[in-house]
């Protein structure tokens, strides 16, 4: 055969198979916007355990022009991402968990060339057609990562992928395939909202993926996107990660024991509010600014017990506003304004009313720590302390300002108990 090709929704839907309910008609017999449909183990308009059933749902309420997909109780095993589609809302109930598959690796025993559809692995257990699969080489990085789907196998360990390679993965370079991905992902879609679900990234059996193109949940230039009352944990990588994507909001979701960073808005993401939200014991920071952030509003979060920063902030990362968060036990700096140059400063941002303390409890951290060439910062009515005792004190500095920022205006904080002084101020005034 010469090549073996699947479609998505293997569960072949009928409109005269679904209950009217489903359907949502007008009396006009014409369909309305807010059709819903039920996926689950059992006693659901679509019964089924994995990824498969969520997709069908999707697809078909999508094909529909939009509406709600209901995700009842229990846990789904997913083998791909589930794949957004505009104007859809996904709802889970309690206990609805989406869990990832454990995960395989092969080597490349052929090159994988820029825009080929084609990868050649050394070892095909594991890899099977709608799987999901990440494929690159010691030089993709985060960016040259390409995360697909494979739809066919032309032979035993020959498979043919949705997507084009994103970089050229030479066998040189070490070129692996593995089958991990976000667990719900989202490209190019807008008007979408998610809401109660459950993402177990099964850490403990999988490989990492970089956040730049995964996470238990990750979009892509996707717009207008609301996820609310989610939890993230366990993934090898991110927990959430939304990268070239506006105005999205994130409120009330807990992102936890990620392998990485618990939220990473990124890559030109403008106008994001982050609120209300918890990150904390992620492996990296809890909440991670990436490339040209801005204008965005991050407010009520709390930033605990990560095993680097509470909050870091760097390349073009300007006009946000950090406001009553609460961002403490971080093994390094609570909030870190990286090392950049002053041509990718993250510039003009506030801090307000947010609760620092009891940070570098990995031996070296300060509460605030303003690096590179930094400007136009304010930080106006925090409360930033130690509050231990004598001897169990990490917090250096309640704010470090290094030497070569400018105009950091420092009012009407409440600042105590830091192991050495409350400010440390190196930088010449302009």
């Amino acid at each position: 055969m010469f090549r073996e090709i699947i479609c998505f929704t293997l569960i072949v839907l009928s409109l005269s198979a679904l209950p009217a309910s489903a359907l949502d008609m007008n009396e006009g017999g014409k369909m309305k916007k807010n059709i819903s449909i039920t996926v689950g183990l059992k006693d659901a308009d679509i019964v089924g355990s994995d990824n498969r059933a969520l997709q069908a749902a999707v697809d078909y309420i999508a094909m529909l022009g939009g509406g709600t997909v209901r995700i009842l109780q229990g846990t789904y095993l997913m083998k791909d991402s589930l794949h957004l589609r505009s104007n859809i809302t996904v709802i889970g109930e309690e206990n609805t968990v989406l869990r990832k598959c454990d995960s395989h690796k092969s080597s490349l025993v052929t090159d994988g060339d820029y825009g080929e559809e084609q990868i050649t692995v050394e070892d095909a257990s594991g890899f099977e057609v709608g799987t999901g699969i990440t494929v690159r080489d010691d030089n993709a990085g985060g960016f040259h990562t390409t995360v697909a789907t494979i739809i066919a196998s032309e032979e035993e360990n020959v498979f043919i992928i949705n997507k084009p390679l994103l970089a050229d993965c030479m066998v040189r370079r070490n070129a692996i395939a593995k089958t991990t991905f976000p667990v719900i992902s989202g490209y190019y879609v807008e008007n979408i909202k998610l809401e109660n679900l459950t993402i177990d990234g099964n850490r403990e059996n999988n490989e990492p993926l970089n956040g730049c193109r995964g996470a238990g949940i990750f979009l892509y230039r996707a717009n207008h996107v609301h996820i609310t009352d989610c939890v993230t944990h366990s993934y090898n990588g991110d927990g959430i990660s939304f990268q070239q994507s506006n105005d999205i909001i994130i409120e009330s979701c807990v992102s936890h024991n990620n392998a990485n960073l618990g939220f990473h808005p990124g890559s030109g993401s403008q106008r994001p509010i982050m609120r209300n939200n918890t990150a904390y014991n992620n492996g990296g920071d809890g909440l991670f600014l990436c490339w040209r952030v801005r204008h965005g509003l991050f407010e009520g979060n709390e930033l605990k017990d990560n095993e680097r920063y509470g909050i870091s902030i760097g390349h073009k990362d300007s006009d946000n506003i950090l406001r009553n968060n609460i961002v403490t036990g971080n093994k390094r700096h609570g909030v870190y304004f990286r090392d950049e140059p002053k041509y990718t400063g993250g510039h003009r941002n506030l801090l307000e009313n947010n609760r620092i303390e009891n940070n570098g409890v990995g031996g070296d951290g300060c509460g605030i720590y303003i690096d590179g060439e930094t400007e136009d910062i304010t930080i106006r009515g925090n409360v930033i302390s130690d509050t231990r005792p004598e001897g169990q004190k990490t917090q250096r500095f309640g704010i470090f300002v290094g030497k070569k920022a400018a105009r950091i205006i420092i009012q009407d904080n409440k600042i105590e108990g830091n192991m050495e002084a409350p400010v440390k101020y190196e930088a010449e005034d302009d």
